[in-house]
């Protein structure tokens, strides 16, 4: 007895002995995080439901086998030969979204280098008076029962949706805003997009969301702004025209019956917040350029 649990107390140093601790601890926490980030990705999405039914086919893939039903298995080994190819394809949207995320959190010159208090000052200005123009325009075209679609751009660049209306490139009034929204302007039937604290382009068009779990209550608009979301880092303003209700879709979440007065605020802290803070939700904010600006 006492030679067996001195050999297994060998067999255990030698175990500890070879491992490189720190070379085998970082590997396990990277391993680690990049788990808990695809579960995060997922959850909560059409991707947990896709995966689900990949579990199934391979339960099934299993099943086929065991029992040796020749053509099932035959069938189902074809579709698992191509599995990169089709995983790649089912969860394109996904893929895409984590890429723009690894993306994000690359060093930039700003970040490298950052920005003197002047500059920094005058862009924080700038995005206060564009939140501020946006909220009294919202405020009146409620009042006229007209819809608002507004794209808030952040770390993604939004090139290919620009390229899709008409440039304005104007500094941000509600006068501006509410003429674009007005339901007989030419621009009105599209987005405003929203870049370095000017309207930068109207007449947008945004890529609409296929998520399921949107309420089939609302309308195209809705499915724009989620649209846009789930695409980029962006932040969209909705406001329906039917209702007045104002919503905020951000990362392919959609949320509803903001006041004017929470709407201000979830702009300032989505826009103005350095990306190290959190917002009242306790949301980590994504690649934001600036600290808030508190007035003297």
């Amino acid at each position: 007895m006492t030679d067996w649990l001195a050999a297994i107390w060998n067999s255990v140093l030698a175990f500890l002995r070879s491992i490189n601790w720190f070379r085998d601890t970082l590997d396990i926490a990277l391993v680690a995080f990049v788990i808990f980030n695809i579960i995060k990705l997922v959850r909560d999405s059409r991707a947990e439901q896709l995966l689900k039914g990949i579990l199934i086919f391979g339960l099934a893939f299993l099943s086929a086998w065991l029992l040796e039903l020749q053509t099932m298995y035959f069938l189902l080994k074809a579709v698992f030969n191509q599995s990169l190819i089709v995983l790649v394809i089912v969860f394109q949207p996904e893929i895409r979204r984590a890429l723009e995320r690894v993306a994000h959190s690359r060093l930039s010159p700003i970040s490298i280098f950052g920005m003197s208090d002047e500059e920094t000052e005058l862009e924080v200005r700038r995005w206060q008076r564009c939140i501020s123009a946006t909220c009294a325009a919202i405020e009146e075209l409620i009042k006229q029962k007209m819809g608002v679609l507004i794209v808030f751009e952040r770390a993604t660049k939004l090139g290919e949706i620009i390229n899709s209306g008409t440039i304005v490139n104007a500094e941000p009034t509600p006068e501006i805003i509410n003429n674009i929204f007005y339901n007989k302007a030419p621009l009105h039937d599209g987005a405003i997009v929203m870049r370095d604290g000017n309207i930068y382009a109207a007449g947008c068009i945004l890529p609409l969301s296929d998520n399921p779990q949107i309420s089939r209550e609302l309308g195209t608009r809705h499915r724009a702004g989620v649209g846009m979301s789930e695409n980029s880092d962006a932040l969209v303003v909705i406001v329906s025209e039917e209702t007045g209700i104002i919503s905020m879709s951000v990362g392919g979440e959609l949320k509803r019956n903001y006041t004017i007065d929470a709407l201000r605020v979830a702009l300032e802290n989505g826009m103005l917040w350095d990306r190290t803070r959190r917002d009242k939700d306790g949301d980590a904010k994504s690649k934001n350029l600036f600290r808030r600006w508190k007035s003297k």
